[in-house]
């Protein structure tokens, strides 16, 4: 099944055709070439062809309504009239990218030059002429509140390939939030008030829903685990975790029946992600349940329902954002910084993706979670080395939503055993620059870390939400 929908079209003006033969069927050669770089993986074109007249225009309008499109594409393949550009999309609302793409990086000035009738020299420049189009296109779409973005370039130039891919995934990422339920069980870590947050403002802005879900329900749903469900779930955790030897066998049920509630709560629920905490009076039924939660939310995490400790609902959409990209998303914190290698050490007690750890993440015994009551099994990985990406998703006092990334790498060298998600990261900028820097966005104390330099989609998805972003580095 493909995940999201993109119009396409190309536009050009009808009173060439017979002007200039062979030119029209050359102008749609490169449009088929266009359609090749987006119709891919999870992609459905929705190809309303070559719009040359203003009913060509409001056909392909009614196209893209019809195919319920996510975005629209227009390829400029040579001059064409705004005219019959503007009726296809001003009624749509969705992104459109304008695509200012020549056939070549340079005209054949020889050829050109070495044809002796002028008609077919004047043809020649016009199956080149894709810029001629861009700013009466970009003029028409300032004026009429359309939001849209130019691609500059040529066919078969990397960049363009990259630019095209990014798009589309920020796309997949936008229908994807738009189509998530993220639950929210428990309460917020109390006095923890960098991740307070404002949910209306999110669900607006990302467009995803919010569901509390009831401790009670995540207790009954563990009441009702059977025997068989357990012992599954148990030879999973055999096969997904490297389980210490110090671990207990009574520790690893605990967790394993935890598990499998918690699947059937994402279940019941249709949860795509989940933001939890919870704190009691010392020794309440329900310690037995949160104090036995990470390696079933690690397993969710692993599996693409990313689950953020601490109720930070803030950092489980960053974690979304970057699983739906296929890079990660694992919950971290700054935990040093080492002055004498540049280099800062982020972790945390979990959820980790396993995705991105460095080897098979180890299932370990905590005697206490730090800052929280009880003890239990906890989880420790590394990050693979290379490209890093950290996201955080920042509510700003006077910008509003902003999505605040930096890209790094993830280093050798000394990590804290402790249990936890434990990496280092180098950065373009010096460390004591970088942390400043970092704070003053105002993100909260965690943040989502994920592989490779995923910025350019980052930014693609800011413009479609209409939010900003605040690249630290």
């Amino acid at each position: 099944m493909k995940n999201i929908n993109i119009g396409l079209f190309g536009v050009g003006l009808d009173t060439y055709w017979p002007q200039f033969e062979g030119l029209k069927s050359r102008l749609e050669g490169y449009l088929a070439s266009v359609k090749e770089l987006i119709n891919v993986n999870d992609t459905n074109v929705v190809d309303a062809g070559l719009v040359d007249t203003v009913t060509k225009a409001s056909m392909a309008n009614s196209l893209f309504k019809k195919g319920e499109v996510d975005a629209v594409f227009i390829y400029i393949t040579t001059y064409a009239l705004s005219s019959t550009v503007l009726p296809v999309i001003r009624d749509l609302g969705v992104p459109v990218i304008v695509l200012n793409i020549q056939p070549a990086s340079k005209p054949n000035y020889e050829l050109i030059e070495s044809m002796p009738d002028r008609g077919d020299r004047t043809g020649e420049w016009l199956a080149g002429c894709q810029a001629c189009s861009a700013p009466e296109i970009a003029n028409v779409f300032n004026r009429s509140g359309v939001n849209y973005k130019i691609i500059t370039g040529y066919l078969g130039e990397k960049f363009i390939e990259t630019e095209i891919k990014e798009w589309l995934e920020a796309v997949k990422v936008v229908k994807t939030l738009k189509n998530t339920t993220i639950g929210l069980l428990g309460h917020y870590y109390d006095g923890m008030l960098d991740v307070y947050t404002d949910i209306t403002d999110l669900a607006q802005t990302f467009g995803c829903e919010f569901k509390m879900i009831e401790m009670c329900e995540l207790d009954a749903q563990r009441k009702s685990v059977t025997d068989k469900e357990l012992n599954d779930k148990v030879v999973q955790f055999e096969n997904e975790f490297d389980i210490l030897g110090e671990c207990e066998t009574s520790e690893i049920i605990r967790a394993a029946k935890t598990s499998v509630a918690l699947d059937k709560l994402v279940a019941n629920n249709n949860l795509g992600a989940m933001a939890y905490y919870y704190e009691g009076q010392n020794g309440n039924s329900y310690e037995n349940i949160v104090t036995s939660l990470i390696a079933g939310n690690s397993l969710l995490t692993a599996h693409g329902v990313p689950v953020a400790g601490e109720y930070e609902v803030k950092n489980v959409v960053a974690m979304k954002i970057m699983d739906i990209l296929g890079v990660g998303g694992s919950f971290s914190e700054p935990y040093a910084m080492d002055f004498d290698s540049d280099e800062v050490l982020w972790g945390h007690d979990g959820p980790a993706h396993f995705q991105i750890a460095s080897e098979k993440v180890k299932l370990v015994p905590l005697p206490v979670y730090h800052g929280k009551p009880g003890k239990g099994l906890s989880i420790q990985m590394t990050v693979q080395k290379g490209d890093a990406t950290l996201l955080s998703v920042v509510q700003d006092r006077n910008k509003g939503v902003v999505l605040q990334y930096a890209h790094g790498k993830s280093v050798d060298g000394e990590v804290f055993n402790i249990g936890n998600t434990n990496s280092r990261y180098k950065f373009p900028i010096p460390v004591r620059e970088f942390m400043s820097e970092w704070s003053y966005g105002g993100p909260s104390h965690h943040c989502a870390i994920g592989l490779s330099h995923i910025g350019g989609v980052l930014e693609k998805l800011a413009f479609m939400l209409g939010v900003k972003t605040n690249k630290i580095c």
